[in-house]
């Protein structure tokens, strides 16, 4: 069941315990109201909205089941807010859609869209990689996705999906929980927004999961942070982007603000996990699975 709290409920409460908190001396480090514009005092997802920023979408996969093979059919008006994938039914066909099979990821040979020379790469398969389970890491409902490369085969099988709600949209809220649940060799993750020759990503593992730590991206100004965070543990990231600016913050902390060349164009976010851009390849039977506890996007609308 999701409650619906309104900015000022939100902001009420917060200040009420801050108090408390201060009077004990020191509050607990995930009940510290964070310094951005939901100011939530908890892991929970944030609901209603958050000072000039008005929810859209938010989803914490809580009862639901979605099993392997239903982010099939991904081809429907692709690429666009109408997109859809036509093995989901219901909700989860109204609110995702998923890069369809046979786009090939950042490190594959037929796509080498950042200019690498990588030569072995992967296969967009949601059908293969992305599920939802009402038990996730935390004990609470995740979406799965778990990359892998087959033991025959030299493509991984990896998967980006997308909030249908939080596409083709311009400045905004974009905030998610997560955790890297397995971490073989040979694979990463870019959550971004991209439209030549802007993107913005956080999180990010600029080459692979195991030597990155999670980093903030921004092109082309390049005024990029690495956090210093480990994949393997949980982590709420968001991205408040407003004209002119955009603001990165990992677990209620600012850890960067972007001025420069900043994108005032429409585009999806896009939660993206591919094969890794340096370091081993990935070997045959391995994989890679984060598993996502929430996600939320809100309009701009000051």
């Amino acid at each position: 069941m999701r409650r619906k709290l309104g900015y000022k409920a939100v902001t009420a409460v917060a200040a009420a315990l801050a108090c408390v908190w201060m009077a004990a001396g020191s509050a607990p480090a995930d009940e510290t109201p964070s310094e951005d514009a939901c100011r939530v005092t908890d892991n929970a997802m944030p609901t209603g909205d958050c000072g000039d920023f008005r929810q859209v979408f938010a989803e914490n996969f809580n009862g639901d089941t979605v099993p392997v093979g239903s982010f099939s059919d991904c081809d429907h008006n692709v690429d666009t807010a109408d997109a859809y994938c036509g093995g989901l039914s219901g909700a989860y066909r109204a609110d995702w859609w998923a890069y369809p099979a046979g786009w090939y990821d950042t490190a594959h040979p037929n796509n080498h869209s950042n200019g690498n020379d990588r030569e072995r790469g992967g296969e967009y398969r949601a059908d293969k990689t992305v599920s939802v389970s009402p038990s996730g890491y935390d004990g609470t409902g995740t979406m799965k996705v778990d990359m892998y490369r087959p033991r025959t085969g030299d493509d991984n099988y990896v998967a980006t999906v997308v909030p249908r709600k939080c596409m083709d949209r311009a400045y905004g809220k974009y905030t998610e929980r997560f955790k890297v649940t397995r971490m073989d060799p040979g694979f990463k993750a870019a959550h971004l927004f991209y439209e030549e020759p802007h993107e913005m990503d956080f999180p990010e593992a600029g080459g692979n999961f195991n030597d990155d730590t999670i980093s903030a991206f921004t092109h082309p100004s390049e005024e990029n942070v690495d956090t210093g965070a480990s994949w393997t543990t949980p982590h709420t990231t968001s991205i408040e982007w407003t004209p002119g600016k955009v603001k990165y913050f990992l677990d209620g902390k600012l850890v960067k603000t972007a001025t420069r060349d900043i994108s005032s164009s429409p585009m999806d976010w896009a939660l993206q996990n591919e094969s890794a851009l340096s370091g081993p390849y990935a070997a045959p039977g391995a994989h890679a699975t984060i598993e996502t506890t929430w996600v939320t996007c809100y309009t701009y609308n000051p």
